[in-house]
Protein backbone atom coordinates (compact mmCIF):
# COMPACT_ATOMS: atom_id res chain seq x y z
CA UNK A 1 0.00 0.00 0.00
CA UNK A 2 1.37 3.16 -1.11
CA UNK A 3 1.32 5.91 1.55
CA UNK A 4 1.09 9.74 1.20
CA UNK A 5 1.96 12.79 2.38
CA UNK A 6 4.66 13.55 4.92
CA UNK A 7 5.47 12.59 8.42
CA UNK A 8 8.49 12.92 10.78
CA UNK A 9 10.38 10.00 11.30
CA UNK A 10 10.11 10.31 15.13
CA UNK A 11 6.71 9.37 14.26
CA UNK A 12 7.52 6.59 11.86
CA UNK A 13 6.09 3.92 14.48
CA UNK A 14 2.48 5.55 14.19
CA UNK A 15 2.71 5.47 10.06
CA UNK A 16 3.56 2.31 10.29
CA UNK A 17 0.57 1.12 11.99
CA UNK A 18 -1.16 3.19 10.24
CA UNK A 19 -0.24 1.02 6.91
CA UNK A 20 -0.46 -1.77 8.83
CA UNK A 21 -4.22 -1.25 9.14
CA UNK A 22 -4.26 -2.01 5.37
CA UNK A 23 -2.28 -5.03 5.05
CA UNK A 24 -4.50 -6.52 7.86
CA UNK A 25 -7.40 -5.73 5.73
CA UNK A 26 -8.86 -3.75 8.39
CA UNK A 27 -8.63 -0.61 6.22
CA UNK A 28 -9.17 0.05 2.46
CA UNK A 29 -8.83 3.98 2.25
CA UNK A 30 -8.11 7.14 5.34
CA UNK A 31 -6.20 9.64 6.30
CA UNK A 32 -4.15 10.46 10.14
CA UNK A 33 -2.95 13.37 11.45
CA UNK A 34 -0.76 14.48 14.61
CA UNK A 35 0.34 17.50 15.72
CA UNK A 36 2.89 18.04 18.45
CA UNK A 37 3.57 21.06 20.56
CA UNK A 38 1.33 22.84 17.54
CA UNK A 39 2.97 21.52 14.41
CA UNK A 40 2.17 18.99 11.84
CA UNK A 41 4.53 15.85 12.48
CA UNK A 42 1.87 13.61 10.66
CA UNK A 43 -0.20 13.95 7.58
CA UNK A 44 -0.69 10.94 5.83
CA UNK A 45 -3.70 9.22 3.68
CA UNK A 46 -3.57 6.02 1.66
CA UNK A 47 -6.26 3.86 -0.03
CA UNK A 48 -9.48 4.52 -2.08
CA UNK A 49 -12.50 6.79 -0.98
CA UNK A 50 -15.37 4.53 -2.40
CA UNK A 51 -16.30 1.08 -1.63
CA UNK A 52 -15.57 -0.29 -5.52
CA UNK A 53 -12.01 0.90 -4.50
CA UNK A 54 -12.20 2.73 -7.70
CA UNK A 55 -11.21 6.47 -6.43
CA UNK A 56 -7.83 7.32 -4.90
CA UNK A 57 -8.10 9.02 -1.52
CA UNK A 58 -7.15 12.24 -1.68
CA UNK A 59 -5.00 15.25 0.22
CA UNK A 60 -8.19 16.86 0.76
CA UNK A 61 -10.23 13.93 0.81
CA UNK A 62 -12.93 14.59 3.77
CA UNK A 63 -16.16 11.96 5.46
CA UNK A 64 -18.36 11.99 7.41
CA UNK A 65 -16.44 11.65 11.31
CA UNK A 66 -19.93 10.85 13.21
CA UNK A 67 -19.77 11.36 16.87
CA UNK A 68 -16.08 13.20 16.42
CA UNK A 69 -18.67 15.97 15.64
CA UNK A 70 -19.51 16.06 19.18
CA UNK A 71 -15.99 17.47 19.66
CA UNK A 72 -16.08 20.31 17.49
CA UNK A 73 -19.51 21.61 18.97
CA UNK A 74 -17.36 20.88 22.31
CA UNK A 75 -15.28 23.50 21.15
CA UNK A 76 -17.87 25.75 19.92
CA UNK A 77 -18.76 25.82 23.93
CA UNK A 78 -15.33 26.42 24.76
CA UNK A 79 -15.17 29.72 22.95
CA UNK A 80 -18.35 31.46 24.55
CA UNK A 81 -17.06 29.89 27.69
CA UNK A 82 -13.66 31.94 27.45
CA UNK A 83 -15.72 35.38 26.44
CA UNK A 84 -17.87 34.70 29.23
CA UNK A 85 -20.91 34.13 27.79
CA UNK A 86 -21.68 30.56 28.65
CA UNK A 87 -21.34 29.22 32.59
CA UNK A 88 -20.80 25.31 32.41
CA UNK A 89 -21.92 25.44 35.83
CA UNK A 90 -25.16 27.57 35.44
CA UNK A 91 -28.75 25.69 34.71
CA UNK A 92 -29.56 25.47 30.94
CA UNK A 93 -32.35 27.39 31.89
CA UNK A 94 -30.44 30.07 32.09
CA UNK A 95 -29.91 30.44 28.65
CA UNK A 96 -33.06 28.99 27.10
CA UNK A 97 -35.94 29.52 29.91
CA UNK A 98 -38.59 27.32 28.00
CA UNK A 99 -36.10 24.53 29.21
CA UNK A 100 -37.08 24.53 32.54
CA UNK A 101 -40.73 22.61 32.85
CA UNK A 102 -40.96 18.97 33.63
CA UNK A 103 -38.12 18.59 36.02
CA UNK A 104 -35.15 20.17 34.20
CA UNK A 105 -34.99 23.23 35.99
CA UNK A 106 -31.92 21.90 37.84
CA UNK A 107 -29.83 20.42 34.64
CA UNK A 108 -26.46 22.46 34.24
CA UNK A 109 -25.00 22.64 31.32
CA UNK A 110 -22.22 20.09 32.31
CA UNK A 111 -24.92 17.76 32.41
CA UNK A 112 -25.36 18.28 29.28
CA UNK A 113 -21.86 17.97 27.99
CA UNK A 114 -20.83 15.03 30.28
CA UNK A 115 -23.74 12.64 29.23
CA UNK A 116 -25.22 12.70 32.55
CA UNK A 117 -28.22 15.09 32.07
CA UNK A 118 -31.18 12.19 31.83
CA UNK A 119 -32.09 13.30 28.33
CA UNK A 120 -30.41 10.93 25.96
CA UNK A 121 -33.11 10.54 23.71
CA UNK A 122 -36.53 11.49 22.57
CA UNK A 123 -39.77 10.26 24.42
CA UNK A 124 -42.02 11.15 21.25
CA UNK A 125 -41.17 9.49 18.30
CA UNK A 126 -38.32 10.88 16.10
CA UNK A 127 -37.39 9.66 12.60
CA UNK A 128 -33.84 9.76 10.84
CA UNK A 129 -35.69 12.84 8.60
CA UNK A 130 -36.48 14.72 11.82
CA UNK A 131 -32.74 14.94 12.43
CA UNK A 132 -32.66 17.49 9.80
CA UNK A 133 -35.38 19.54 11.59
CA UNK A 134 -33.23 21.42 14.83
CA UNK A 135 -36.01 22.96 15.81
CA UNK A 136 -38.87 20.39 16.06
CA UNK A 137 -36.30 18.13 17.81
CA UNK A 138 -34.84 20.50 20.42
CA UNK A 139 -38.69 21.48 21.22
CA UNK A 140 -39.07 18.26 21.83
CA UNK A 141 -36.41 17.73 24.20
CA UNK A 142 -37.23 21.53 25.93
CA UNK A 143 -40.91 19.65 26.71
CA UNK A 144 -39.80 16.41 28.43
CA UNK A 145 -39.20 14.82 31.55
CA UNK A 146 -35.38 13.81 32.32
CA UNK A 147 -35.23 9.74 32.31
CA UNK A 148 -33.13 10.12 35.66
CA UNK A 149 -32.38 12.83 38.24
CA UNK A 150 -29.77 14.70 36.66
CA UNK A 151 -25.50 14.09 37.31
CA UNK A 152 -26.55 11.16 38.66
CA UNK A 153 -25.86 8.14 36.23
CA UNK A 154 -23.85 7.98 33.20
CA UNK A 155 -26.56 7.52 29.40
CA UNK A 156 -24.40 8.18 25.78
CA UNK A 157 -26.35 11.22 24.19
CA UNK A 158 -25.87 9.81 21.18
CA UNK A 159 -27.67 12.44 19.44
CA UNK A 160 -29.39 14.90 21.87
CA UNK A 161 -26.78 16.13 23.04
CA UNK A 162 -25.62 17.84 19.62
CA UNK A 163 -29.51 19.37 19.84
CA UNK A 164 -29.25 20.55 23.34
CA UNK A 165 -25.75 22.10 22.98
CA UNK A 166 -26.79 23.42 19.74
CA UNK A 167 -29.60 25.52 21.27
CA UNK A 168 -27.84 26.42 24.01
CA UNK A 169 -25.41 27.68 21.39
CA UNK A 170 -27.64 29.24 19.11
CA UNK A 171 -29.59 30.61 21.88
CA UNK A 172 -26.54 32.60 23.07
CA UNK A 173 -24.40 33.69 19.74
CA UNK A 174 -27.63 33.59 17.60
CA UNK A 175 -25.58 31.23 14.87
CA UNK A 176 -26.06 27.56 14.39
CA UNK A 177 -23.89 25.27 15.39
CA UNK A 178 -22.21 24.89 12.11
CA UNK A 179 -22.02 28.67 11.58
CA UNK A 180 -20.59 29.24 14.79
CA UNK A 181 -17.97 26.57 14.11
CA UNK A 182 -17.28 28.13 11.25
CA UNK A 183 -16.49 31.43 11.94
CA UNK A 184 -15.14 31.42 15.28
CA UNK A 185 -12.61 28.35 14.96
CA UNK A 186 -12.47 26.84 11.28
CA UNK A 187 -12.41 29.80 9.25
CA UNK A 188 -9.75 31.56 11.33
CA UNK A 189 -7.08 28.34 11.63
CA UNK A 190 -8.02 27.49 7.85
CA UNK A 191 -9.49 23.74 9.33
CA UNK A 192 -11.45 22.10 6.86
CA UNK A 193 -14.14 20.66 9.29
CA UNK A 194 -17.62 21.77 8.68
CA UNK A 195 -20.77 20.89 10.29
CA UNK A 196 -23.56 21.21 7.38
CA UNK A 197 -21.58 20.11 4.30
CA UNK A 198 -21.90 23.36 1.22
CA UNK A 199 -22.61 21.26 -2.34
CA UNK A 200 -19.36 22.56 -3.28
CA UNK A 201 -17.64 19.95 -0.96
CA UNK A 202 -19.88 17.30 -1.94
CA UNK A 203 -17.31 15.71 -4.70
CA UNK A 204 -14.92 15.04 -2.28
CA UNK A 205 -16.66 12.73 0.22
CA UNK A 206 -15.45 9.79 0.85
CA UNK A 207 -17.95 7.44 0.36
CA UNK A 208 -18.46 5.61 4.26
CA UNK A 209 -19.29 1.95 4.32
CA UNK A 210 -19.80 -1.02 6.35
CA UNK A 211 -18.38 -4.42 6.00
CA UNK A 212 -20.97 -5.70 7.80
CA UNK A 213 -23.96 -3.77 7.28
CA UNK A 214 -25.66 -3.15 11.09
CA UNK A 215 -27.43 -0.47 12.41
CA UNK A 216 -26.98 1.10 15.85
CA UNK A 217 -29.19 -1.43 17.56
CA UNK A 218 -27.83 -4.35 16.04
CA UNK A 219 -24.68 -3.84 18.00
CA UNK A 220 -26.53 -4.81 21.14
CA UNK A 221 -28.87 -6.91 23.12
CA UNK A 222 -31.85 -4.48 23.46
CA UNK A 223 -33.95 -4.88 26.86
CA UNK A 224 -37.07 -3.60 26.04
CA UNK A 225 -37.56 -0.27 27.92
CA UNK A 226 -34.06 -0.08 28.93
CA UNK A 227 -32.45 3.68 28.00
CA UNK A 228 -29.93 1.07 25.79
CA UNK A 229 -33.16 0.55 24.33
CA UNK A 230 -35.29 3.90 23.98
CA UNK A 231 -31.62 5.61 22.77
CA UNK A 232 -31.13 3.02 20.09
CA UNK A 233 -34.28 2.64 18.29
CA UNK A 234 -35.58 6.24 18.29
CA UNK A 235 -33.93 9.31 16.67
CA UNK A 236 -31.09 7.69 15.73
CA UNK A 237 -29.11 6.75 12.20
CA UNK A 238 -28.50 4.20 9.87
CA UNK A 239 -24.91 4.49 7.80
CA UNK A 240 -26.52 4.76 4.56
CA UNK A 241 -27.93 8.58 5.35
CA UNK A 242 -24.75 9.52 5.35
CA UNK A 243 -24.33 8.70 1.77
CA UNK A 244 -27.02 11.46 0.63
CA UNK A 245 -26.74 15.44 -0.04
CA UNK A 246 -29.75 16.02 2.36
CA UNK A 247 -27.73 14.31 5.14
CA UNK A 248 -24.57 16.41 3.87
CA UNK A 249 -25.48 19.63 4.24
CA UNK A 250 -27.75 19.08 7.19
CA UNK A 251 -26.39 20.65 10.60
CA UNK A 252 -26.54 17.96 12.84
CA UNK A 253 -23.91 19.26 15.50
CA UNK A 254 -23.35 15.08 16.93
CA UNK A 255 -22.95 13.37 14.40
CA UNK A 256 -22.94 15.07 11.34
CA UNK A 257 -19.47 16.54 10.82
CA UNK A 258 -17.03 15.90 7.66
CA UNK A 259 -13.10 16.42 7.94
CA UNK A 260 -10.51 14.30 7.97
CA UNK A 261 -7.45 13.80 9.90
CA UNK A 262 -5.80 16.18 9.42
CA UNK A 263 -8.66 18.71 9.81
CA UNK A 264 -9.49 17.08 13.39
CA UNK A 265 -5.96 16.96 14.42
CA UNK A 266 -6.15 20.63 14.06
CA UNK A 267 -8.67 21.15 15.96
CA UNK A 268 -8.11 19.09 18.68
CA UNK A 269 -4.76 20.88 18.92
CA UNK A 270 -6.56 23.50 20.43
CA UNK A 271 -7.13 21.28 22.96
CA UNK A 272 -3.14 20.13 23.22
CA UNK A 273 -2.22 23.69 23.00
CA UNK A 274 -4.08 25.74 25.61
CA UNK A 275 -6.10 27.13 23.31
CA UNK A 276 -3.90 28.38 21.13
CA UNK A 277 -2.97 26.94 17.58
CA UNK A 278 -1.24 28.56 14.66
CA UNK A 279 -0.17 31.80 16.39
CA UNK A 280 -3.85 32.61 17.26
CA UNK A 281 -5.49 32.22 20.74
CA UNK A 282 -8.77 30.65 20.40
CA UNK A 283 -9.81 29.97 24.11
CA UNK A 284 -7.61 30.36 27.17
CA UNK A 285 -5.36 28.07 28.59
CA UNK A 286 -7.69 28.14 31.78
CA UNK A 287 -10.47 26.62 30.03
CA UNK A 288 -8.67 23.17 29.52
CA UNK A 289 -9.42 22.06 33.52
CA UNK A 290 -12.51 21.73 32.83
CA UNK A 291 -12.26 19.32 29.83
CA UNK A 292 -9.88 17.66 32.17
CA UNK A 293 -12.01 17.26 35.24
CA UNK A 294 -14.23 13.89 35.91
CA UNK A 295 -18.00 15.15 36.27
CA UNK A 296 -18.96 11.80 36.05
CA UNK A 297 -18.14 8.03 35.78
CA UNK A 298 -19.76 4.60 35.61
CA UNK A 299 -20.94 1.98 33.30
CA UNK A 300 -22.77 4.22 30.37
CA UNK A 301 -26.73 3.30 30.37
CA UNK A 302 -26.04 3.41 26.56
CA UNK A 303 -22.69 1.95 25.23
CA UNK A 304 -22.90 -0.46 28.32
CA UNK A 305 -18.90 0.31 28.81
CA UNK A 306 -17.03 2.00 31.62
CA UNK A 307 -16.81 5.70 30.68
CA UNK A 308 -15.53 9.15 32.13
CA UNK A 309 -16.19 12.17 31.45
CA UNK A 310 -15.12 15.81 31.70
CA UNK A 311 -16.50 18.55 30.50
CA UNK A 312 -17.44 17.89 26.68
CA UNK A 313 -14.73 15.24 26.58
CA UNK A 314 -14.47 11.47 27.30
CA UNK A 315 -11.03 10.74 29.68
CA UNK A 316 -9.30 7.81 29.74
CA UNK A 317 -10.35 4.74 31.64
CA UNK A 318 -9.81 0.82 31.41
CA UNK A 319 -12.65 -0.46 29.90
CA UNK A 320 -12.64 -3.27 26.27
CA UNK A 321 -12.06 -0.57 24.16
CA UNK A 322 -8.68 1.80 22.83
CA UNK A 323 -9.60 4.23 26.22
CA UNK A 324 -6.92 2.29 28.72
CA UNK A 325 -4.08 2.88 26.29
CA UNK A 326 -3.79 7.25 27.08
CA UNK A 327 -2.63 8.37 29.74
CA UNK A 328 -4.23 10.97 32.09
CA UNK A 329 -4.09 14.56 30.60
CA UNK A 330 -5.98 13.19 27.63
CA UNK A 331 -9.31 14.04 26.11
CA UNK A 332 -10.52 12.40 22.99
CA UNK A 333 -13.73 11.14 21.76
CA UNK A 334 -14.50 8.84 18.59
CA UNK A 335 -17.42 8.09 15.78
CA UNK A 336 -19.32 5.38 15.20
CA UNK A 337 -17.27 3.24 12.23
CA UNK A 338 -13.80 4.16 13.86
CA UNK A 339 -12.78 8.10 13.41
CA UNK A 340 -10.99 9.25 16.29
CA UNK A 341 -10.38 12.43 17.60
CA UNK A 342 -7.72 12.70 20.59
CA UNK A 343 -5.56 15.36 22.33
CA UNK A 344 -3.05 14.65 25.18
CA UNK A 345 -2.65 17.87 26.73
CA UNK A 346 0.76 17.03 28.89
CA UNK A 347 2.78 16.32 25.57
CA UNK A 348 0.74 18.50 23.28
CA UNK A 349 -0.20 15.99 21.13
CA UNK A 350 -3.64 15.91 18.94
CA UNK A 351 -4.58 12.76 16.81
CA UNK A 352 -7.00 12.68 14.15
CA UNK A 353 -8.15 9.53 11.98
CA UNK A 354 -10.81 9.11 9.61
CA UNK A 355 -11.76 5.36 7.34
CA UNK A 356 -14.18 5.26 5.06
CA UNK A 357 -14.86 1.65 6.02
CA UNK A 358 -16.54 1.32 9.30
CA UNK A 359 -15.25 -0.49 12.01
CA UNK A 360 -17.57 -3.51 14.13
CA UNK A 361 -18.57 -1.74 17.51
CA UNK A 362 -20.50 1.50 18.90
CA UNK A 363 -16.69 2.57 20.23
CA UNK A 364 -14.21 0.76 17.71
CA UNK A 365 -12.41 -2.67 17.33
CA UNK A 366 -9.14 -3.65 16.63
CA UNK A 367 -8.36 -1.36 13.90
CA UNK A 368 -8.78 1.75 16.81
CA UNK A 369 -6.88 -0.57 19.56
CA UNK A 370 -3.90 -1.04 16.95
CA UNK A 371 -3.38 3.18 16.22
CA UNK A 372 -4.18 4.34 19.82
CA UNK A 373 -1.50 1.75 21.06
CA UNK A 374 0.89 2.77 18.63
CA UNK A 375 0.02 6.29 19.76
CA UNK A 376 0.28 5.68 23.31
CA UNK A 377 3.21 4.07 22.76
CA UNK A 378 4.49 6.93 20.63
CA UNK A 379 4.02 9.70 23.63
CA UNK A 380 5.46 7.73 26.25
CA UNK A 381 9.17 8.51 24.45
CA UNK A 382 8.25 11.80 24.15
Amino acid sequence: MEIHGQYDKKFESIVDSFEKQFELGLDIGSSLAVTCEGEMVVDVWAGSRNKAESLPWEEDTIVNVFSSTKNATSLSAYVLADRGQLDFSAPVAKYWPEFAQNGKENILVSHIMSHSSGLPGWDSPVSGQDLYDHDKVAALLEEQEPWWEPGTALGYHAISIGNLMGEIIKRISGKTVGNFFREEIAEPLDIDFHIGLDDKHHSRVAEIHQGIESNPEDMFELEEGSVMQKVMTNGIIAAPDALTAEWRRAEIPAAGGHGNGRSIAESMALMANSGTYKGKRIFSDQLIKFALEEQIRGNDLVLVEPLRWGIGFALPIDNASWMGFLDEGACFWAGWGGSMSIADTTKRISFGYTPCLMEEGAIGSARSQNLVKALANQISKL
